[in-house]
């Protein structure tokens, strides 16, 4: 792999890869159909408002993690990730998150330490 993609990170990208074309197939579909997207999403029964209840508690969710999480580790832009799951879909950008914060995390693991640093 190049440098700092591990394969934890690997996994992330192909995540999100799938996330991206999974839900912009429905995405498109919906679009050719001329379906009224909000209102299918919401009125096609308790189930499915269950989903979409949970998945929206999980996206909030996440996103405050990708905020917080980015800040701690010093990512720049962190906060793009959320914006661009309103224009994608946050089965693309969490795992994108996720991947690039696992570059991130190996990319400060193999830094060499400041001249004077002690080491243990």
């Amino acid at each position: 792999m190049t440098k700092n993609w591990t394969p934890l990170a690997a996994v992330y990208l192909a995540l999100s890869l799938g996330g991206l074309v999974g839900t912009w197939t429905f995405n498109l579909l919906a679009i050719v159909q001329l379906r009224d997207f909000v209102g299918d999403w919401v009125n096609s029964g308790p189930a499915v408002s269950s989903l979409t209840v949970d998945l929206l508690v999980v996206a909030v969710a996440g996103s405050i993690l990708i905020i917080v999480e980015a800040r701690r580790i010093g990512m720049k832009r962190g906060w793009l990730y959320v914006v661009l799951s309103g224009l994608t879909a946050f089965a693309f950008t969490f795992p994108l998150f996720l991947a690039m914060r696992e570059r991130t995390l190996q990319a400060q693991r193999v830094r060499p330490a400041p001249a004077g640093a002690r080491t243990r």
